[in-house]
This record gives C-alpha cells, sequence and structure tokens, in this order.
C-alpha cells in the first residue's frame, strides 16, 4: 500500500506540498512536518486506510491490465494479473485511481559513453537499498523536484561530493519544514486548526500560482531575489537558477528550510548548467570542455507518463483511442459509460483534486441510484468546443506524451480549471446532471 510513497526508496524523499493541502480533507494531518518525509505520509495513509476499514476492501499484487465494457451487459469486466495468472472482475463502476505515471520505468534518456562507465548509473525510480554512497563523488542529473531533494539528503547522510548537472534551471523556493500556524492554534481542535491552516494555504497557494501567471516578470524577480539572499556573495544566480520560461510554466521546487542552498554555501554541493557530450569511464564530459568526476551517477531525468496504469480500455471489444476523447471535468472521457478517473492538480496538491474527484463519484452514483439510471456516459461536445491539450503544462514529461492523451476542450464543463476554488463551486456544488452527461436505464435484452 502506498504508491509513490512505498515505491520511491531514495534518500530523501519527501512531499513537495504542505501536508496540510496533500493530506486528506477528512482526517487531520497532525505530523510535526509540514512538508513531510515519505515514511509518515506511508504511515498516514495506511493509518487512515485502517481506521476506515478501507485496508480490508485493498487486494494487493494485482495489476490491471485491461477494462472492456459491454453495453449488452451494462458493465466493466476487468482483466488483472495475480501471481503469474490472469483473472476477471466485473462491476458496474469503474473508478481508477493509478496516478498519471509509469510505475515500472522511470525516464532516463540515451547517453553517450553509459557503458564506459564503471561506476554504477541509477535512476532514482529503482534506488537499490544496498548502495554504499559514504565518501563518494556522485553526479546527479537534473533540476527538478527528485533532484533537489537528492542532493542535501545525499550530502547530509555521508557523500564526500554531489553535484547537481542541469541542462536548465528550475525555479527554486524555500518554505519552512513546519507549518508556522500549527502553534499558534494549538488552542483549538485538531480537525478546526487542520481545517484553517488548509485554507490559508489552498489560499496562498492560489494567490502565488494567479500572480505567476499574470505578472510574471515581477515574481520572477520576487523568486531570483529570494534565492540570491541564500546564497554565497557573487553567485550567478541567472545561470544557474533563473529558469528560461515564467514562472509556473512548470511546477515550483520546494525546499525544506533552504536545505539545498545551505549545502551549496557550505561548499559541500555544486550546481553545473552546461550539456552533456557523453559518459566518460570516471564522469561526465560535459560539452563546455570539462570532466565532472563521479563515482556514481544518478538519472534524475523524470517520469514516465502513463494513464491508466498502463491498462488498455475497450468498448464492447473495440480499443479505445484515448486521443479521441474528451475530459469531462477533468475526471472522465468521452464515449467511455460508467468510468471515472482521478488526475490530480500540477499546480497545487494532488489530493486537492482527488477528494473532489471522489466526492463527485459518490454524488454522482447517488444521483444515479435515486433516479433509476444504471448507466452515465459523457458525450462529446463536438466542433463547437474547440480542443486543447490535456494539460496546459510544460515539463518535459507532459510534453513526451500529449500526442498520447485525451484533450481537454475551451469551456467549462470540459475545461480542466486547475483551480480548486473553481472546481469548488463546479465539482463539490455543481448539479450533476449538466450538458455533459447523457444518462439512461439499461434494458436487458430478452429472448423469446
Amino acid at each position: 500500500m502506498g504508491g509513490t510513497w512505498d515505491l520511491f526508496r531514495y534518500p530523501g524523499i519527501r512531499s513537495d506540498s504542505d501536508m496540510y493541502t496533500l493530506g486528506f480533507r477528512f482526517r487531520p494531518w497532525t505530523g510535526h512536518q509540514s512538508i513531510a518525509e515519505g515514511q509518515p505520509i506511508l504511515e498516514y495513509l495506511k493509518s487512515t486506510a485502517v481506521m476506515y476499514g478501507i485496508d480490508k476492501r485493498i487486494r494487493l499484487n494485482h495489476k490491471v491490465i485491461g477494462a472492456d465494457w459491454s453495453s449488452a451487459e451494462n458493465h466493466w469486466t476487468v482483466r488483472v494479473e495475480n501471481d503469474g495468472a490472469e483473472q476477471s472482475i466485473t462491476c458496474s463502476f469503474l473508478f481508477l485511481c493509478s496516478g498519471y505515471y509509469n510505475y515500472e520505468q522511470g525516464y532516463s534518456p540515451t547517453f553517450a559513453g553509459a557503458e564506459d562507465f564503471t561506476g554504477p548509473i541509477i535512476h532514482p525510480q529503482h534506488w537499490p537499498e544496498d548502495l554504499d554512497y559514504t565518501g563518494k563523488n556522485i553526479v546527479v542529473i537534473g533540476s527538478g523536484a527528485t533532484a533537489v531533494t537528492l542532493v542535501p539528503a545525499l550530502v547530509n547522510s555521508g557523500a564526500g561530493h554531489v553535484t547537481m548537472l542541469q541542462r536548465s534551471p528550475t525555479y527554486i523556493v524555500s518554505q519552512p519544514d513546519r507549518e508556522p500556524w500549527a502553534d499558534k492554534l494549538k488552542w483549538l481542535s485538531d480537525e478546526k486548526a487542520y481545517t484553517v491552516i488548509r485554507w490559508k494555504n489552498v489560499l496562498r497557494q492560489s494567490l502565488v500560482y494567479q500572480a505567476c501567471r499574470t505578472l510574471p516578470t515581477r515574481m520572477r524577480k520576487i523568486l531570483m531575489d529570494l534565492v540570491k539572499r541564500q546564497l554565497p556573495e557573487g553567485y550567478d544566480v541567472e545561470t544557474h537558477f533563473g529558469p528560461r520560461y515564467n514562472p509556473w510554466d512548470q511546477r515550483l521546487c520546494l525546499v525544506p528550510n533552504g536545505d539545498l542552498f545551505r549545502t551549496i554555501r557550505h561548499g559541500k554541493t555544486e550546481v553545473v548548467t552546461d550539456t552533456i557530450e557523453r559518459f566518460t569511464a570516471t564522469g561526465v564530459a560535459l560539452r563546455s570542455g570539462r570532466e565532472l568526476p563521479a563515482d556514481i551517477i544518478v538519472t534524475a531525468t523524470g517520469l514516465n507518463l502513463q494513464l491508466f496504469g498502463g491498462a488498455t480500455v475497450s468498448v464492447d471489444g473495440q480499443p479505445v483511442d484515448l486521443t479521441r476523447t474528451m475530459a469531462y471535468k477533468g475526471m472522465m472521457l468521452s464515449g467511455l459509460p460508467n468510468l471515472a478517473y482521478t488526475v490530480g492538480y500540477t499546480n497545487a496538491s494532488w489530493t486537492l483534486k482527488a477528494d473532489l474527484v471522489s466526492e463527485f463519484v459518490c454524488r454522482l452514483l447517488n444521483y444515479m441510484d435515486a433516479n433509476g439510471f444504471d448507466t452515465v456516459v459523457p458525450e462529446h461536445p463536438g466542433p463547437h468546443v474547440d480542443e486543447r491539450p490535456f494539460m496546459e503544462f510544460t515539463p518535459g514529461y507532459v510534453l513526451r506524451s500529449l500526442d498520447e492523451l485525451p484533450k481537454q476542450g475551451s469551456r467549462t464543463p470540459w475545461r480542466l480549471n486547475q483551480n480548486y476554488l473553481l472546481d469548488l463551486r463546479l465539482i463539490r456544488y455543481g448539479k450533476i446532471a449538466d450538458e455533459g452527461l447523457r444518462f439512461s436505464k439499461h434494458t436487458a435484452a430478452v429472448t423469446v
């Protein structure tokens, strides 16, 4: 159990969102850290599952490989693999909560000369538990959330010297790992304090995001000035921490208590912005002519996007081309009956959207029961709604996969808001039966 928090075992694994918004709406996060490490998050997930009896309803070691909708029988047949054997499970409604990336293989580009390197080359998604990096020179390739997490963790747990090698920088924001309001609100119950802090952080996230989108030049200067204050005098901030894109074109990276900047100040970490020419036997040769010595190379180069855990989807035996579907409220797809999925926010905590989607699915099922319907399908709005990319977001892992993803539309309810406040009105409080959904009562075929 635990998904990401069970799979990823690399040093320092932690949330890149505060736990007051990443935590569940219905279960307060009472840990000391707001930016929390992986193990406490995993314990929070497991204890929540036990608290609500969900653990007894989980089939572990089952991999979903396909799902087929039968119009004649009005149900899904889900094919799963368990211990090498395939079996089928039928259901009247299918809710896919499998995340949006490939758990089996992270993204690792081909590097010339990789076969010449004499040390281990490791992707963080497959971190060896027995790796001894004490006193070793390590080159971490990447500049995203995983890289900025790994670098200070490696330094602080015994690595000799760590180099973060990046082709281009990312916006990095320092944030306290403890929530300052938690102590101020001790006089409230855990539930009330959690709600207050959660809403405070939701509003702060929304304001920062909107400011970045409407005032990108000003917000870039603010973010860069904050970084400059935490680095040594004369440090080339523009080269190593000045991205070529506007704030929130890609996700901002959080570093708790400025830990990355502290390792740079202490001379334990070097950030190198350059292009890789090739790997050598003893390190990484750069296009500038410099060679970075390395005992270990870590390729923190990103994820591979994958919807539905890689499961194939078909309707009445015909494979569904997901690229020809359109997302309804960011949680259902046109032409697929009785199916919902969860993809969280890219500009805020994942769980904020996941909670809303789960609420909507419950409301939808209750509406169908109350009105005698047993089938619901989003109907493609046709050419009067323009198609847009599934995610209006430009990190590499999204751009590499856009051609394989569904589309979103140019207006509600086909447009993904990426805005929790707007989605509250649309998803939590909006009516169920709207222009996008067609409800029906299945009539079984009768043989005379």
